[in-house]
């Protein structure tokens, strides 16, 4: 049976404590050590979550906070880093819309009250071949959507992401046409496993890594993780994500992980994982990111060469 947990920031273990999470879980069956910051250890419980956590060891709080895409801010993988602390976040609400019971703006604050803040150690793959693992905090975008109350007539999710160009430098290039957008179909949006992540290691989200409110679909390609969400839409017909607009050859709207489908300029079978060093080889791809056990029987019956 799957198992879930909560547990405010204040418990959640830090960066080197994660990177010996699993020999502390073998070691000490139940409990595990979370050390803050300058002051005295304590006990706390340790879960595992089976199919939601990844025994990987994740990469470090520097690696997934310096090397990622976020054209909000430019095309460099260093430039989200380098300009994203210009993004005011506070406060921050999200607008949801289309076919929900109670449509308004949801103050951040509020929706964090009434949420179980989750721990997942995820695996994170991008489009462009190359791959993470991040412990993420956040809460099952499922919540959220309940909160606001799905009408029976919804079957897909619209997702915005804020515009600002005046803080976000990238907006005032013609990289993409803004705002970002992406979308899922509502039985994606409804998974356990799909995340509006709040934070990292136990930490506030950064800005360059799509604070305060970002989505996470492990299964799917990275783009499809929208970051800094300000609007969510419910809606009977099926949203063109931004990606998709631009080139629809290259980016299909469901951009699951499938390491047998290559990209047209590239092949989607291998990975290179972040911090392996310039040398380290690559390593296999698994279908749907090695989440197929939990979610392929949301595409039973569909061609996923076709529907890419």
């Amino acid at each position: 049976m799957t198992q879930k947990y909560s547990l405010p920031y204040s418990h959640v273990t830090p960066e080197p404590a994660y990177l010996n999470r699993r020999a502390v879980m073998a070691g000490i069956a139940g409990a595990g050590l979370v050390a803050a910051s300058g002051a005295r250890a304590q006990e706390v419980p340790v879960f595992e979550i089976q199919g939601f956590d990844t025994t990987e060891t994740p990469n470090s709080f520097e690696e997934i906070t310096s090397y990622n895409n976020f054209y909000e801010f430019g095309t460099g993988k260093d430039d989200p880093a380098r300009h994203a602390h210009a993004l005011t976040t506070d406060p921050w609400s999200v607008e949801i819309d289309g076919l929900v019971e109670r449509p308004g703006s949801y103050g951040l604050g509020d929706i964090l009250a009434k949420v179980d803040i989750d721990e997942r150690i995820y695996r994170f793959r991008c489009v462009e071949a190359w791959s993470m693992v991040i412990p993420w905090n956040g809460f099952e975008l499922n919540q959220l959507l309940n909160m606001a109350g799905i009408q029976p007539s919804a079957k897909y999710v619209r997702f915005e992401t804020l515009y600002r160009p005046e803080e976000m430098s990238g907006q005032n290039r013609p990289i993409l046409d803004w705002p970002y957008v992406e979308g899922l179909r509502l039985d994606e949006a409804m998974h356990p496993l799909t995340l509006m992540a709040t934070g990292l290691y136990g930490k506030e989200l950064p800005n360059q890594n799509g604070a305060p409110l970002r989505l996470v679909v492990p299964w799917k390609y990275g783009f499809k993780s929208i970051k800094s969400i300000v609007k969510i839409t419910l809606q009977e017909e099926q949203p063109v994500n931004t990606w998709k607009a631009i080139n629809h050859r290259e980016y299909g709207f469901y951009s699951n992980v499938n390491p047998d489908v290559s990209h047209p300029r590239w092949s989607q079978a291998t990975e290179r994982r972040i911090g392996g060093g310039v040398f380290a080889s690559r390593v296999a791809t698994l279908k749907f990111n090695g989440y197929e056990e939990q979610v392929a029987d949301l595409y039973r019956g569909m061609d996923l060469s076709k529907n890419y």
